[in-house]
């Protein structure tokens, strides 16, 4: 098994990688291309010398979450993981409620790991590469120090060996999950400024919400959603962002 991880987990990193810098190249280019689009939230756009910093840190990440991922595809091949194929394997109503449990799973652990990063002995050797892009562009969204990718990479592969979901709901979410975090971090906001105030995007994290936690670095914790940096008591309020 020792090979197959080895080489499964090559490939994946490979996957990734193209992955990560196709989707960062194609939104970058165009939210920032020509007359930009969306309403801009970065004080000036992103350096040159800062991209490149961010796609070497993400690109030493990839191997770090293509692990995880590979050590589940290995034991999915021999039956020990709760991954299924068939579709009616479960109720067809487990297909929507499995996505929403592994998000809303994925958003405790991610705030409340997210915001241990942040503690001042921790911050340092943890969480400042992710942090030097104040003004982040799309290729920020997976610029992590070595230790924030070894944090936060085996979780949802460990979600996969206790609660069952369809391989294709898998592949949903990790598509939203890339879609999020790049848009979340290209500096720009897509969503009109009206619609952000309206369910459902008043509950969830929007380029908005994000980039003023990489203004102040003091509050925004939450990955998809808003409400445990409500709850927590760490959201900074629209007033705060401003003045940032």
């Amino acid at each position: 098994m020792l090979k197959d991880l080895f080489v499964t987990t090559l490939a994946l990193s490979l996957i990734i990688g193209v992955r990560y810098l196709l989707v960062g190249v194609v939104t970058h280019g165009l939210l920032w291309g020509g007359a930009g689009r969306g309403r801009q939230l970065n004080h000036r756009p992103p350096a040159a010398k800062r991209i490149r910093a961010e796609v070497v840190a993400s690109l030493i990440a990839c191997p770090i979450y293509g692990l995880p991922a590979a050590f589940v595809i290995e034991l999915w091949k021999r039956g020990g993981t709760a991954i299924y194929n068939d579709i009616h394997a479960w109720p067809l109503w487990w297909l929507p409620v499995s996505f929403i449990v592994y998000m809303l799973a994925h958003d405790a652990f991610y705030y409340w790991v997210h915001r241990g990063l942040h503690h001042p002995r921790i911050f340092p050797w943890a969480h400042a590469e992710h942090h030097r892009s104040r003004d982040p562009s799309a290729f920020a969204s997976f610029a992590f120090d070595p230790a924030e990718a070894i944090a936060t990479a085996w979780f949802l592969p460990a979600l996969t060996l206790f609660i069952p979901i369809h391989w294709g709901v898998a592949l949903a979410l990790l598509t939203l999950m890339t879609a999020t975090a790049v848009l979340n971090h290209a500096g720009r906001e897509v969503w009109p400024a009206s619609w952000l105030k309206r369910a459902p995007l008043r509950w969830m994290i929007t380029a908005t919400h994000h980039d003023a936690h990489h203004k102040r670095f003091n509050g925004n914790y939450g990955l998809y959603f808003q409400m445990w940096d409500r709850w927590a008591g760490s959201e900074i309020s629209s007033a705060r962002r401003k003045r940032g």
